[in-house]
């Protein structure tokens, strides 16, 4: 399974570290790319994760999900 996360309120590197670093922790999650300049993130994960799991995930870390689509 694959994801992209459309993620609001990224301004640098260590921002974009933190959000990696949320997404990392959740289960099943195999890999995780965040773009800082396009405001995204792509998750790869070996079994389905929530789109509710995400998007606690990336805001309880500071961030605000504009959009999560399967790609």
């Amino acid at each position: 399974m694959k994801k992209k996360i459309l993620v609001e309120g990224m301004s640098c590197g260590h921002c974009a570290k933190h959000v990696k670093e949320a997404l990392s922790e959740l289960n099943g999650v195999t890999s995780v790319e965040v773009d800082l300049a396009a405001k995204s993130a792509i998750l790869e994960a070996a079994s389905e994760v929530k789109d509710e799991d995400i998007s606690f995930a990336i805001e309880d870390a500071g961030y605000e999900v504009v959009g999560i689509e399967v790609i």
